[in-house]
């Protein structure tokens, strides 16, 4: 080691003693040093503490494990859930010891400098520069702010009325998993998130091999780095288990199952034979600009119930013909204004008594209906009492009625799919969530002001929908119960087409609960209407279980049981109503004109609705048994093994990651849809939540919705070219996996996300898994919408995203002329 040279600033020569004196200190230094350097050297190779080891929150450095070689380290698995960890191979991802915690924060107190940067290490061997509460890029330094600046979470139950309880979050907490072994690491640093944007690129990184692995990367090597890697945060979660730098909610699966194959499954564009050609558009232009949609419908715009140019064209009204879909050649790309003093939608369970009545500023049918118990203005709420027409003093006991009168409904084991036929305000489907069951309510759009938008605001399942000309949008033999309480739907017409289609939904076994004024009320009109219900429900072969009154609600209900067997239709004296052509298929819904037959009931044992499914809630978890190993399922393994795989997976991937690792309030989150789903994974994973989940199969994926009713669930077919049957605002958290990216390929992905705002209530939530391209164009559409990018993640071209939407709209305005009346 070069010694410096010292000289007397008299200039005069020091004394013999004087360089004795130096002569010995030196020396005796230089042994010390060596002494220091062997010892060293001898417990293992050199490393810079700074860039290998992490401050965790609480200021305690543990060792990070070098990048894993090429191969061994973790992949990005792709089609159903968060970021995944891949399958470990051999032992190159096993973590470096433990140090003792108190030995490490005396090291980390004793090398901290006031005067010197802290330099972190991504796994590629990025530095990051870290700075107060900002984070910044650098090329080899990181200047760390420290963990212990960390806000903790505010508790959102306990300040209900902030105005934006999500963004208050400060810190999401990361956890990791393997998915060979099932054991789970725990990240030991929490992430920040402090309403700043978080990007992670792993896209271009590669490992590198050899002595590299252990050595720290050098300035130039860093500098090398991809440019397009990107990662702005407060402080790097680490994965322990593997030593990989990870982002909150890091390994969020992506399953080997991306590339999804139809399996055994036609799609619902096979089977639906009048499907519209499927329009193309670009959407991948980089600049995006916004306009507010100028209708006659206003903050209630729906693009294919409001075609006011179509509706006027239409030679007929008759079948409630002008409550149909009519979707504009071209979706529109503009925004839906909110209504003046919109307000954060009220939680459940409190929603189901009372809403803002700025939300939902429609006054009719609580005039209309007030005297009823449908709906009441008091004050800035509009309140529901619980009732309806057929339950005026209260659901829940309507609904205990109705097992009362047949034991067998059994609400919440055997019966739990419910399908309510004009549902006014849907308080039957919001009290029978009580009784563990689910309902899809439906009525037509604005046949009573606002009805299906009032359910939605409450936090219950509805669609706006009519029985008209075509079959509703879901498979056949799905529905364990069919409710119509008072709908005034005209059953017995046409030779019972509308009922017929009912029986079409309904499974073998299943029960039609029947409340309306022809079941107990005398006048000539009800007398008539139930001598014509009579003769066409005996010629269907469904069976009078029970007709009862209830006294205290003043209303009767009588019950129908469907056929489990075709000996009945067999036996009919005259074939009316018809039986179907064997070529006819009960599953085919999207756009397929009614038809006035009926479908026999499955003879083959292991055909679907030859039984009825498991009691809930066992039937959830279970794959059918009609789901044979002889077929494939979506992913490529047999179907049971599919099935099972799939619901594996959204476990871990919810309770891994959604749950705790995306900054969600789930105390705001009600109305969840799932913008494809496969097998309803996704929704079973969120069982134990106080949520709804709307299942959507696209009409051009695997047509697997039979499935998803069958384990409890219930879902609808639609094709996202389109909008969907829905007013605005009336979903809290919307899940798209692997969805945009082959809708792009057909349709306007602007008008797509256009929607995905329309349905989307404000502070509501946008969780996207899709490869890293669209990811990028759906980041770049709702920043230019002012959305808050909450994270995104990306690896080996594989994607997450995790956004929340504003309250913004564009001053800019666009005239949709053929909404305007």
């Amino acid at each position: 080691m070069a010694q410096p040279r010292y000289t007397r600033i008299d200039n005069r020569r020091p004394s013999s003693n004087y360089c004795s004196t130096v002569t010995v200190v030196v020396f005796v230094a230089l042994c010390l040093v060596g002494i220091w350097m062997m010892t060293s050297s001898s417990v293992g190779p050199a490393q810079n503490v700074d860039e290998v080891s992490l401050d965790n929150k609480d200021g305690i450095k543990k060792q990070m494990t070098p990048p894993a070689e090429e191969g061994n380290g973790q992949k990005f698995e792709d089609a159903s859930g968060d970021t995944p960890n891949e399958d470990k191979k051999g032992d190159g991802d096993a973590s470096l010891p433990k140090e003792d915690e108190s030995s490490s924060k005396q090291d980390n107190q004793e090398e901290k400098k006031e005067e010197k940067p802290k330099e972190e290490s991504t796994p590629s061997g990025e530095t990051i520069e870290t700075e107060g509460g900002e984070d910044k890029k650098d090329d080899s330094k990181s200047e760390n702010g420290g963990g212990g600046d960390s806000e903790e979470k505010k508790d959102l139950k306990d300040n209900p009325d902030e105005e934006n309880p999500d963004t208050n979050e400060k810190q999401t907490k990361p956890e990791t998993e393997d998915n060979e072994s099932g054991e789970d690491g725990e990240n030991q640093k929490q992430f920040e998130s402090d309403n700043s944007e978080k990007k992670y690129s792993d896209d271009d990184k590669e490992t590198k091999t050899g002595n590299e692995d252990t050595e720290t990367k050098t300035e130039k090597e860093n500098t090398e780095t991809n440019v397009d890697v990107q990662v702005e945060q407060e402080g790097q979660p680490k994965n322990e288990t593997s030593g990989d730098l990870s982002p909150p909610g890091a390994q969020l699966e992506l399953l080997n199952e991306t590339t999804a194959q139809n399996g055994s499954f036609s799609t619902q564009a096979t089977e639906s034979k009048n499907e519209k050609e499927a329009q193309k558009g670009s959407g991948d232009k980089l600049d995006y600009k916004w306009a507010l949609c100028n209708t006659t419908a206003g903050p209630d715009y729906i693009p294919c119930l409001d075609n006011v140019q179509a509706i006027k064209s239409l030679p007929s009204t008759k079948h409630y013909e002008h409550r149909e879909r009519h979707c504009p050649d071209s979706p529109p790309t503009c925004l839906v204004p909110l209504p003046e003093g919109y307000k954060r939608p009220i939680e459940w369970p409190k929603s189901r008594e009372k809403i803002w009545y700025t939300n939902v500023p429609h006054t009719k049918l609580a005039e209309y209906k007030g005297h009823q118990n449908w709906v009441k203005v008091t004050g800035e709420y509009l309140t529901f009492p619980g009732g309806g027409t057929q339950f005026k003093h209260g659901a829940l006991h309507y609904i205990d009625f109705i097992q009362e009168s047949v034991p067998a409904i059994a609400w919440g084991k055997r019966s739990r799919v419910v399908l309510d036929v004009g549902c006014g305000v849907a308080s039957f489907g919001g009290f029978l969530f009580d009784r563990d069951v689910i309902t899809m309510s439906l009525a037509p759009k604005d046949e009573h002001e606002a009805q299906v938008q009032f359910a939605l605001e409450r936090g219950i399942p509805a669609i706006s929908a009519v029985m008209g000309t075509t079959r509703l949008p879901f498979p056949g033999r799905v529905f364990d119960i069919v409710h119509c309480a008072r709908c005034r739907v005209p059953w017995h017409i046409e030779g019972g087409k509308l009922l017929l289609e009912l029986n079409r939904v309904l499974r073998p076994g299943g029960f039609f609960v029947w409340s309306a004024t022809p079941v107990y009320q005398k006048k000539t009109e009800d007398v008539e209407i139930w001598k014509a219900m009579s003769e066409l429900i005996k010629k269907m072969c469904w069976e009078l279980v029970s007709i009862n009154k209830d006294t205290i609600n003043g209303v009767g209900v009588a019950t129908y049981r469907k056929p489990t067997s075709n000996e009945c239709y067999t036996s009919r004296s005259e074939p009316q109503p018809p039986i179907c052509a064997e070529s006819d298929d009960p599953n085919a819904s999207w756009k397929v004109p009614l038809q006035a037959c009926m479908h026999t009931a499955p003879e083959d044992k292991t055909q679907r609705g030859s039984q009825w499914p498991e009691q809930w809630p066992a039937r959830l978890e279970k794959p059918p048994f009609w789901l044979s190993s002889s077929q494939t399922g979506v992913y490529g393994k047999a179907a049971p093994e599919d099935f099972s795989a799939d619901y594996e997976h959204w476990n871990r991937v919810v309770t891994k990651s959604y749950l705790k690792g995306l900054g969600i309030n789930w105390a705001s989150v009600r109305n969840v849809m799932d913008m494809r789903a496969v097998y309803g994974g996704f929704a079973a994973a969120l069982k134990e939540m106080k949520v709804w989940v709307m299942n959507v199969v696209p009409i051009d994926s695997p047509d697997t919705l039979a499935i998803i009713y069958e384990r409890g669930l219930f879902g609808i077919y639609h094709d996202w070219c389109e909008s969907f049957s829905t007013y605005p605002r009336s979903y809290d958290l919307l899940h798209a996996d692997h969805l945009f990216s082959k809708l792009k390929q057909r349709c306007n992905l602007t008008a797509v996300i256009a929607e995905v705002d329309r349905v989307l209530r404000p502070e509501g939530k946008l969780i996207v898994r899709d490869d890293a391209e669209t990811i990028q164009q759906v980041e770049a559409m709702v920043k230019a919408m002012k959305w808050e990018v909450r994270m995104t993640y990306s690896k080996e071209k594989e994607g997450l995203l995790s956004v929340q939407k504003s309250f913004w709209r564009p001053n800019e305005v666009e005239t949709l002329t053929y909404a305007i009346g």
